[in-house]
């Protein structure tokens, strides 16, 4: 899988969404894997929100891990979209 970069919650709710279609998972399929709500899943794939306990069992359902390194440079306007 190639490496996915996220750095506002809608971009990570996307990413996380892709692997899940990619492996042919419904969101209720996911949620079952995860020990979650289907509703807790839709939440986070449109980047509303998420305890970190949940994002943690989602990456592991879908075979995925976090890892935490410094941001490439960015201009002014790729700042302000974050935002």
């Amino acid at each position: 899988m190639p490496l996915l970069e996220a750095r506002t919650p809608r971009q990570l709710g996307v990413a996380l969404q892709r692997r899940r279609k990619l492996l042919g998972l419904t969101q209720t399929d996911l949620a079952g894997a995860a020990g979650l709500r289907q509703a807790t899943i839709s939440e986070i794939e449109r980047g509303e929100g998420a305890r970190l306990g949940s994002l943690m069992r989602i990456l592991a359902a879908l075979g995925l891990e976090l890892t935490v390194r410094h941001r490439t440079r960015m201009d002014a306007d790729e700042i302000a979209k974050i935002f």
